[in-house]
């Protein structure tokens, strides 16, 4: 069954390979224009074989003459990084699903918050900021980029250890679901590093003889991660076919001397999985293709053009600062004895006109506005002007929640795809890691008992449109007077408020707690606060609604209050004179039974 296994890898990976291939001179020009840094490029290594590729040579710069192509890159990728998963914040927390009873919520979400902090310190102390980095830089570069996530050595500073796998090592394929979890990974080990990655491997006698000869010597292995519905069956230990999980993978590494050939590969270890170690994720896709295409890719054509542009004008500019010259072939001016410094004296024949200038045909003024026309077109499509500072140190309110808008609008297509196939697989595996090592309770994300939520930067930018589409309907409603306002439930209106910001759960009072907690709650809010210009303090200590409060003019006051502070203003001010697009808290959605979301 042994031999099975690796044939089914050697052959799926081969068609992969071939899939692969067209795109592989597409990458180069995208990484030679974009990415020059990066000290992999493409390379389709030999006819034939399986390799995915090698790492060939240091950074090219030599056919780079315009940097605004590298630099919208490097503003992207650290755009991405700060909005979906920015250092040392919390951008994901767990919350209880809608099958909890509401008297038990409580207690759930204390636990829940525990967990979510504690594997948000494994990620912290990992060195996950400076891996998932890179692959952003790949994903904006050829559209597709692969993160590994594995349990790190006992003793390390975090359970969790990540390595950003580069493109030129990389084959990869779409499953049966079309998920992107088929993964092959081709490189070179030392004898060294091959027991060091696999120390229970039984390693081939050749690679210890050969060892001993040539110190300096590595070998090709093949890694391959499959789903369990793709993979030959894997024996246990004990010879007997092993049930593989459902939903589950099969990991093989194959130490491959003769690139392809199924007989003289060895299987150094195979296993089964619950979850993938390789993250593979696109920036998006055409139909049918297994491959991303990348922002680079559709500004590649004026990448390109800019680049000549600048190319021409360094050279027209070196002929415009020498010159070129002419001179009458008269037998006395010799061109190879001719230096154009100061104080120098060039002979020429009676009557030839010697060294005259050639005027340079370039104008550099049509070669600026056919610049700069390219070079706005390559930081719109690489999204720097839309996601970069504003451009005025002071935004209003309105003007902040209109920015909001429009990055939600620019990345929403793509955060959808990126938290589909980089974002849940990410955390599942962090939480399938931790629950492993016995850091976190055995709970299971299932979307109905413990729910995954986001709080990213852009995640609560749409959480702030949301606020402001119910603000939008309460600000209408108040305007119908008590009648009207009696058909906000003030209390779960703040709760809501509370949950969709991400206010933490130990914050937020719930309904079911006693009349005594509640007095004693209003008592100390009703103390005369100090003042501060923050209004979001202020906010912060504005009195609740006692047991006993007529709820519509509560609601009142808190829908003045909040349309005060979403729009810049000071809380207190009259609410008849304040703007009418604010924004109010909604009440809370009822649970979906059919997509288990609150």
């Amino acid at each position: 069954m042994t031999r099975a296994l690796i044939e089914t890898v050697f052959a799926r990976h081969a068609a992969a390979r071939a899939r692969r291939t067209p795109w592989e001179g597409l990458w180069q020009d995208c990484y030679d224009h974009a990415l020059p840094g990066r000290a992999g490029v493409i390379d389709g290594g030999p006819a034939g074989s399986v390799a995915a590729g090698t790492i060939a040579g240091p950074p090219k710069y030599d056919r780079l003459f315009d940097g605004t192509a590298p630099d919208a890159v490097d503003q992207l990728a650290a755009s991405l990084l700060a909005r979906l998963t920015p250092p040392w914040s919390r951008w994901f927390g767990l919350a209880a699903g809608p099958d909890i009873e509401e008297t038990d919520k409580p207690r759930v979400e204390a636990l829940l918050t525990g967990m979510a902090g504690i594997v948000q310190a494994e990620f912290d102390r990992s060195n996950f900021t400076v891996e998932v980095h890179q692959c952003f830089l790949d994903l904006v570069t050829a559209g597709t980029a692969s993160l590994a996530l594995e349990s790190a050595p006992v003793g390390s500073p975090s359970a969790l250890r990540f390595t950003a796998i580069p493109l030129a090592e990389l084959v990869l394929d779409e499953g049966p679901d079309r998920r992107l979890d088929v993964t092959f990974r081709h490189r070179e080990l030392s004898l060294a590093e091959l027991r060091a990655r696999w120390p229970k491997a039984r390693i081939p006698r050749a690679v210890t003889s050969r060892a001993r000869e040539e110190t300096d010597a590595k070998w090709p292995v093949l890694e391959a991660v499959l789903p369990a519905s793709l993979a030959a069956p894997v024996k246990s230990g004990t010879g007997s076919p092993t049930r593989l999980p459902k939903g589950g993978y099969v990991y093989a590494a194959i130490v491959d001397p003769d690139l392809g050939d199924a007989a003289s590969a060895v299987l150094l270890q195979e296993a089964t999985l619950a979850t993938s170690p390789f993250l593979n994720f696109r920036w998006l896709k055409a139909p049918g293709e297994v491959w991303g295409r990348s922002p680079v890719m559709k500004a590649l054509p004026d990448i390109k053009t800019a680049n000549k542009v600048v190319e021409l004008t360094l050279k027209n500019a070196s002929i415009a600062v020498a010159g070129i010259w002419q001179a009458d072939d008269d037998g006395v001016i010799n061109p190879a004895n001719i230096q154009l410094t100061p104080g120098t004296i060039i002979p020429k024949a009676v009557g030839s006109a010697g060294l005259t200038p050639l005027e340079a045909p370039g104008k550099f003024d049509v070669s600026d506005l056919v610049l700069s026309d390219l070079r706005k077109r390559i930081r719109q499509a690489l999204l720097t002007d839309q996601l970069g500072p504003p451009d005025s140190p002071q935004m209003t309110a309105t003007e902040v929640l209109e920015r909001a808008a429009e990055t939600g609008r620019v990345l929403g297509a793509i955060y959808g795809r990126l938290q589909a196939e980089f974002l849940n697989p990410l955390t599942r595996r962090a939480l399938a890691i931790l629950k492993k090592r016995g850091l976190i309770e055995d709970l299971e994300v299932d979307g109905r008992m413990v729910e995954l939520q986001y709080r990213s930067p852009l995640a609560r930018d749409q959480a702030k449109a949301e606020v402001e589409t119910f603000g939008l309907w309460a600000r209408a409603i108040r305007e119908m007077g008590p009648e009207g306002l009696a058909a906000i439930d003030t209390p779960a209106a703040a709760r809501w408020m509370g949950r969709t910001l991400g206010v933490p759960a130990h914050l937020i009072r719930e309904a079911d707690e006693t009349p005594e907690r509640a007095a004693g709650a209003v008592s100390a809010a009703n103390t005369p606060p100090a003042e501060s210009a923050d209004p979001l303090a202020a906010f912060a200590q504005a009195p609740a609604a006692p047991p006993s409060a007529d709820l519509g003019e509560f609601a009142l006051a808190a829908a003045g209050m909040l349309g005060e502070l979403l729009q810049g203003g000071q809380p207190g001010a009259n609410p008849a004179t304040s703007n009418p697009g604010t924004a109010v808290p909604s009440a809370p959605p009822q649970p979906n039974a059919e997509d288990g979301n609150v």
